[in-house]
């Protein structure tokens, strides 16, 4: 059963609004609103809007009623918008939103380009990652409707005090410089990389990407056709990789988070290609990690350099039948800047949405990343969006790294 928190009303709205607004209801009487999370209330993100949405209701009079839904809400959302539930606002992945649920959103246009009182007099777009913004604005035909928060990107994450015990002095940015620096591990008795199940097709799709660019990396998918000469490059570098200790071979039974907590976190395995959210999720397990970040190294000329990375985030949605779109978009304002947008990044060890919020000290070089990002990578290259493919990647990545596959074998099987 969902968990509900009931944040009461405890200041007059006509009195408290943000940058002029009240907390009237748009026509009329106070407002309160009904948000649908797809955090767990035990979540730091969860623990964290409820704070917010507390101290919210405190300076507006908007009360916030807030269903934790967890993961669930992908399953229990739409039935309830069909069924005409009071939903006011919802939360979910910035693509999920915007394509699964797209006809119930509220144009958000024109809220977008308000001031706020968290946003100092400025524009609300002005003072929020504007790549996301236009990404935004880009799934949804040309209008912004969906917010983006809990901005992630897709990197390499990586042990700090592992490259500094190994003497790797700069960060790889191409194939043979990768390969030096898990040559350097390899000789301080670390392996370089590792992957659990749920990733193995995302680094597979990341270096066709490295290898051929992103259009031929989904033309790949589209046309169900791995013959391509870079299957086969790909197949000889794990093997490699492989057989000289660069890449853990416990990653062909890797069942997440396995890799993660039993070979990042215990300092067997330096690097990961995973998300900027893995400091959170394995801090727990890994209290003094000292993080450090880089894009997937370049590979081939004739492949995306460390420009190209797939990011996203999770976002906002207003529901196109509120009666109170006013104060909702007031309420996303409030946890997308000042300062819960930055408690928000630092307790669950994210990225921030406002640009002048701190970035927590784990990301401080997925940020550099994050700027230099120029192209915008599918995830996975969109390996994942073919159940078939993704299965056959598992199934034969698996089988190249534990070396019952060897490079041309692998190639074969992936051609079948």
């Amino acid at each position: 059963m969902k968990k509900r928190i009931v944040l009461a009303a405890v200041t007059a709205a006509a009195l408290l609004g943000l940058a002029g607004c009240s907390g009237a209801k748009s026509g009329g009487d106070s407002a309160k609103l009904v948000y649908w999370s797809m955090w767990n209330e035990a979540e730091p993100q969860g623990q964290v809007i409820a704070r917010a949405a507390e101290a919210f209701t405190k300076e507006t009079g908007i009360a916030v009623d807030i269903n934790f839904n967890g993961r669930d809400i992908r399953k229990t959302l739409q039935p309830a918008l069909d069924a005409g539930e009071a939903i006011d606002l919802f939360d979910e992945d910035i693509e999920r939103v915007a394509n699964t649920w797209g006809n119930y959103l509220l144009p958000l246009d024109e809220y977008v380009s308000k001031a706020y009182s968290t946003t100092g007099g400025r524009p609300y777009g002005d003072v929020i990652n504007k790549t996301l913004l236009n990404l935004a604005r880009e799934l949804g035909s040309g209008q912004v409707k969906n917010i983006p928060y809990q901005p992630m990107a897709f990197v390499t994450m990586y042990n700090k005090d592992l490259f500094e015990k190994a003497g790797i002095a700069s960060l790889p940015k191409t194939g043979d410089e990768l390969l030096e620096a898990c040559a350097k591990l390899a000789a301080i008795g670390v392996t370089g990389l590792t992957v659990d199940d749920a990733y193995m097709a995302a680094f597979f799709g990341y270096n066709m990407d490295r290898l051929v660019g992103a259009d031929a990396t989904y033309a790949m998918v589209q046309n169900n056709d791995f013959t391509g000469p870079q299957v086969l490059q790909f197949g000889q570098m794990m093997e490699m990789m492989v057989q000289n200790g660069y890449f853990s071979q416990k990653a062909a039974s890797n069942i997440y988070p396995a890799g993660q907590v039993e070979e990042i976190a215990t300092g067997r395995v330096a690097m990961y290609l995973n998300g900027t959210w893995l400091p959170n999720e394995i801090k727990g397990n890994a209290p003094n990690m000292r993080w450090g970040s880089f894009a997937w190294p370049a590979l081939a000329p004739t492949g995306d350099g460390i420009e190209t990375n797939n990011f996203g985030s999770q976002s906002f949605g207003i529901n196109k039948n509120t009666k109170y779109p006013e104060e909702a978009f007031q309420f996303i304002v409030w946890l997308t800047t000042g300062e819960w947008d930055a408690t928000l990044a630092q307790e669950s060890i994210g990225i921030p949405m406002g640009n002048d919020s701190a970035w927590p000290e784990a990301l401080a070089e997925a940020k550099v990343v994050v700027d230099s990002t120029t192209r915008r990578l599918r995830w996975g290259g969109g390996m994942e969006d073919n159940p078939d493919i993704n299965a056959k990647i598992k199934e034969n990545l698996a089988k190249l790294i534990m070396g019952s596959f060897n490079s041309n074998e692998f190639a074969a099987a992936m051609a079948r």
